[in-house]
């Protein structure tokens, strides 16, 4: 990648970096929630009711602003997204968490920022910034203290480790799959669209829901209803706003905050006093997020460009203006 599209891709204008931080805050909350109905609901029925919640809100606002449908290009990567994140990323994620402690599926799940840094590196083109893949490591590794020091006594199945594994692997599809979607639609036809085919895709488990509807106390009801309208349709619809602006694997590495604010949450709503290695674990995680976004050091390209002679120089500050081919900016 040329060093303007690093620049771009590191740099986060204030309003993608509000966007960023309140999908990683609602992001993070989504845990807590899920932990206060998962015994009421089951993990198909609780997407289901998740994503009927935040599609009603996403499709008022959608006729509300009179988006429209989509272009036809922008299908592909809708449907796709739609199918693997929407739909089987909150299946996949419900069931695996019955299985396995909650600190081996923190740690498992965080596998997918670096599946997006892969799959975007590889299919969209983004290149593999040194800095970018070095604070994702940092990262991980906090994601790993924070996830054995809230494992306790939990319990870790193979089948359990293995849903997690695959609920990473369709949220790293599903978010390289919006990318491309991103330059024909809007971020708000991109996740209304998307929650809808995720919706779609869950309605075998309608049955189950209604069973669970009736079972469940309003404070379970109420949080799978909170699910749906923050950390889906608007955290969601905050993520593809900034997906739009910069590059994928720059966006998913900002989400390696998400363990560090989850303890937080958890401390503050749950009064679950954290212990120190998982106040170590999440200081690395936010230490992890800030290497990601450094700017690489410019090495010795400015005393080479010194060197030059004028012709020379002019034609590599001509060169240097020119787009990579990657679309990784906010000039769409």
């Amino acid at each position: 990648m040329s060093s303007t599209s690093n620049k771009q891709s590191q740099a986060l204008e204030p309003r993608v970096l509000l966007a960023a931080s309140v999908t990683v805050f609602l992001w993070a909350s989504a845990f807590v929630s899920i932990r206060a109905c998962a015994d009421y609901f089951s993990p198909g029925a609780l997407a289901l009711g998740r994503l009927l919640s935040g599609a009603v809100v996403l499709v008022c606002v959608l006729l509300a602003t009179r988006g429209g449908l989509p272009s036809r290009k922008a299908w592909p990567g809708i449907a796709c997204s739609g199918v693997l994140w929407f739909g089987g990323y909150m299946v996949l994620l419900n069931w695996g968490e019955q299985l396995v402690d909650a600190g081996t599926a923190a740690m498992v799940v965080n596998i997918g920022p670096l599946v997006i840094a892969l799959l975007g590196g590889w299919l969209l083109k983004e290149g593999f910034p040194p800095m970018l893949l070095a604070g994702m490591a940092v990262s991980f590794a906090g994601a790993v203290v924070v996830g054995l020091s809230m494992s306790g006594e939990g319990k870790s199945s193979t089948l359990g480790v293995l849903l997690c594994l695959l609920a990473a692997l369709a949220y790293g599809g599903g978010v390289v799959s919006q990318k491309p979607a991103l330059k024909h639609a809007t971020p708000m036809q991109v996740t209304t669209f998307g929650c809808l085919i995720g919706a779609v895709v869950c309605l075998p488990f309608a049955g189950q829901l209604l069973g669970d509807l009736a079972t469940a106390p309003a404070t379970a009801t109420l949080n799978m209803v909170y699910l749906g309208v923050f950390p889906t349709a608007l955290a969601f619809s905050t993520w593809a706003y900034a997906l739009s602006r910069i590059s994928a694997g720059s966006l998913g590495a900002t989400t390696y905050a998400v363990p560090a604010v989850v303890v937080l949450i958890s401390w503050i709503a749950l009064d679950e006093v954290p212990g120190w290695l998982t106040l170590l674990g999440g200081a690395v995680c936010l230490a992890g997020v800030a290497v990601s976004r450094m700017r690489r050091p410019a090495g010795r390209a400015p005393a080479a460009a010194a060197a030059a002679t004028p012709e020379v120089a002019g034609e590599a500050g001509a060169e240097g203006t020119e787009p990579d081919g990657v679309r990784t900016d906010s000039g769409r």
